[in-house]
């Protein structure tokens, strides 16, 4: 139970972060979309797209090959050898994207950023400051040192809203935001650079296992690339498809249902290195309990949010961007939301492929599903606009699950709870009354209605048993109540 206990603390530890991370990007919303053109809110979303490719193209998968490596380091050398190996490779390929960006800045500004010339030159930059970023966030992860890990991720999203605002406000514009991003990253680069030299030092690496490295993460760099085509290039297609200006209608709503994206977000960067551990010491029957243990909690709170994140799309986006964007942009809510609950249930299973270093089979899923996805948004936006690629997304995620699901029970066996599901379901509907009956305006009165729903779920799930003495007992041991 101690070891449960400690996952869950620096679970809970890294979801307040992620929390407050992905609710940066609630803050920045406003800020920008009140601010700009909705041309230019639409460019601002190609460069995050833009910036998230970038980062899986330059780091190769080599930053999970960090993480699965160094968990299992014994000795300060062993640490070093790993990281610089890792470094001096994605340095290489860094520099490469860098140049190559700049030097291709005014085709790729026409194609991707309004002809934005200036913010395609600044991107350059800073999608290799955002590799060498991903790195070091490795690093700590895979040293377990969490508060730091949490601490930086908060850290340079805060930072670029204060510099995005103050560029913005200036007269600055979209080229405002995007300076005030890079120079967030670049602070959080330096500082988190310092602090590992002071903790490793410096080694010039011998890259006697650098192939090893490489052979572990160059099927997920396939996997992410195919992610990314899932989950980012719908912004591409509609920008080619409809103009920048539609992808500033869709971003919005996309943001929001993503907001489930904080419940997932914490079990990826924790759960693994726990996982690892049992399954080298060959205690699968950890494994599976721990891996249907977090199912159902990620269920616990992900069912819930589907139906208030649904429900209360409408009154968001209006209180936090204008009537024109909420009105395109909040029927795309629902679709995303329920894909990451979807995503989230997936990426828990996926652990049971790594574990087992099986990351062909990732691949190939990711593969299939970047196919699906490509075929079924542009055939839907050409159709239903933004709206259908909203479905495409649910319907490319719902086959990831069920894909991940088979593959996933062949090396762990993963019982699901259907029951709690069930009862979780029924507590949402419950939960849903008040807001049907009375939908909220303005930000005092969608405050108050959410508050009201979560005691309503809480004691909805409670009187239908859902969660029993025992695990209450147990969360409150968590946050030693």
């Amino acid at each position: 139970m101690s070891e449960y206990r400690l996952l869950a603390q620096r679970i809970g530890l890294i979801g307040l972060a992620n929390v407050l991370v992905n609710l940066s990007g609630i803050f920045l919303l406003p800020i920008l979309t009140k601010s700009l053109p909705v041309e230019d809110y639409g460019v601002w979303a190609q460069v995050n797209v833009t910036i998230s490719l970038a980062s899986v193209v330059i780091c190769l998968g080599l930053s999970a090959s960090m993480v699965r490596f160094m968990a299992a380091a014994s000795s300060r050398e062993e640490i070093q050898e790993c990281f610089y190996s890792i470094l001096a490779v994605v340095m290489l390929t860094g520099i490469s994207a860098m140049l190559l960006i700049f030097c291709l800045a005014e085709p790729i500004a026409r194609a991707l950023f309004n002809g934005n010339v200036a913010v395609t030159r600044a991107l350059s930059v800073i999608v290799f400051v955002e590799a060498m970023n991903g790195l070091l966030f490795s690093y700590y992860r895979a040293t377990q040192r969490m508060k730091l890990y949490a601490i930086f991720s908060v850290a340079v999203v805060y930072i670029t809203i204060v510099l995005a605002y103050c560029f913005v406000k200036l007269g600055y514009g979209v080229y405002g935001a995007v300076l005030g991003l890079g120079i967030a990253k670049l602070i959080g680069f330096v500082f988190m650079l310092t602090m590992l030299l002071q903790q490793i030092g410096f080694r010039i690496p011998s890259f006697l296992h650098l192939l090893e490295y490489v052979s572990f993460g160059i099927p997920l760099f396939s996997s992410y690339l195919f992610d990314w085509i899932v989950n980012s290039s719908d912004r591409y297609i509609i920008g080619m498809l409809l103009g920048t200006v539609w992808v500033g209608y869709y971003n919005p709503g996309y943001l929001l249902g993503s907001l489930i994206t904080v419940f997932i977000s914490p079990i990826g960067t924790v759960l693994p290195i726990t996982l690892y551990r049992y399954y080298d010491c060959g205690d699968i029957k950890s494994v599976e309990k721990l891996l249907g243990f977090t199912i159902k909690y990620f269920l616990a709170l992900a069912i819930p949010s589907v139906f208030g994140l649904t429900l209360l799309s409408k009154p968001m986006l209006f209180m936090l961007s204008t009537p024109d964007i909420a009105e395109h942009s909040y029927l795309i809510t629902p679709f995303i939301a329920l894909s990451m609950v979807l995503v989230g249930i997936a990426s828990i299973l996926s652990n049971a492929i790594y574990i087992a270093k099986k990351t062909a089979i990732s691949m190939k899923i990711s593969l299939i599903a970047a196919i699906i996805n490509l075929t079924l948004t542009l055939l839907l936006v050409s159709m239903a606009g933004v709206v259908g690629a909203a479905v495409a997304t649910f319907f490319t995620f719902f086959f990831i699950f069920i894909a991940t699901n088979y593959f996933a029970n062949m090396f762990i066996q993963i019982k699901f709870d259907y029951e709690f599901m069930l009862k979780s379901f029924v507590a949402s509907l419950v939960m849903s009354i008040p807001l049907i009956l009375w939908p909220p305006s303005g930000f005092i009165e969608i405050l108050r209605i959410i508050a009201v729903s979560i005691i309503i779920y809480l004691q909805a799930i409670w009187l239908l048993r859902g969660i029993n003495k025992e695990e209450i007992r147990f969360i409150k041991s968590l946050l030693n109540l």
